[in-house]
């Protein structure tokens, strides 16, 4: 049977939630959209009015 290498020690809770910590969700940074003001991704086409840098770039 082949060995694998196994923790000598037990992780304890403090430094397994400290390795955790940066895992939280963060939400998403929406900014208006300038020529609609609906909530949009920053560098992504409006989904509401289809424009994307001054000029509309897909038909809604």
């Amino acid at each position: 049977m082949a060995k694998h290498p196994v923790p000598k020690k037990k992780t304890s809770k403090s430094k397994r939630d400290m390795r955790r910590s940066h895992h939280a969700l963060v939400a998403p940074n929406l900014n208006a959209c300038p020529h609609c003001h609906a909530k949009k991704l920053s560098h992504h086409i409006c989904p509401s009015c289809g424009y994307y840098d001054g000029r509309q770039v897909l038909a809604v």
